[in-house]
Formats: C-alpha cells, sequence, structure tokens
C-alpha cells in the first residue's frame, strides 16, 4: 500500500525522512463519529510497509462537528518512534503496520 505524494507532509525522525498523510475528508464512519481518525506515514526514499496509526480523536471533519482535536507533527513522531520500538520495519515490504492508539476514544452516538 502506497501512499499518494499529493498531500503528504514530510517528518524527520531521528535521521530518517518519513511521509505522512491524514485523509482530507472522513469516512463514512469517521464522520459520523463512530471511529477514530487515522493516519499513514511511510518511508520517505525506500517505501515499503505503511505505518497506519489509529488515534484516540475524532476526525477533525467529522459531520457532527464535534471537537476532533489536530493530528500535530509532535504526534506523528512519537507514533513513528512507538511503531520503531515496536518492531515496524519502514523499508520492508509487507503489510501495513497498525499502531492502535485509540484508548480513550468513545464514540459520538
Amino acid at each position: 500500500m502506497a501512499l499518494g505524494r499529493k498531500g503528504a507532509r514530510r517528518i524527520v525522525v531521528g535521521d530518517t525522512t518519513y511521509r505522512w498523510r491524514l485523509r482530507r475528508r472522513p469516512t463514512y464512519s469517521q464522520g459520523l463519529g463512530w471511529s477514530p481518525c487515522t493516519y499513514a506515514v511511510e518511508h520517505a526514499d525506500h517505501p515499503g510497509t505503511t505505518l497506519v496509526v489509529i488515534t484516540n480523536k475524532a476526525h477533525p471533519g467529522n459531520w457532527l462537528e464535534a471537537p476532533g482535536g489536530s493530528v500535530l507533527p509532535s504526534d506523528v513522531a512519537e507514533a513513528i518512534a512507538s511503531a520503531l520500538r515496536q518492531g515496524w520495519e519502514p523499508t520492508r515490504s509487507g503489510s501495513p503496520f497498525q499502531l492502535d492508539q485509540s484508548a480513550g476514544f468513545s464514540p459520538l452516538l
């Protein structure tokens, strides 16, 4: 699963450059506040396994106008560091690596 370049942001963690992207529009489930916001991260130069981070926040574009909270670059850097400690190998091909940080998320309805 490759991350599209359009709309992706660059971030450097350690000496490595990554690209990350948050969906501009929420999925149906995120729009209704049933599931949390997610974003994807991959190695910028040698993309392999994509990191999928499940946050504990509602998508900022949810349709109920509930406070969602922004995904900050510092949040992304922390998630990358945590995933690397848990065994994510960003340059190795394979299935997406999920990092679930959704503890504390409560659906809006």
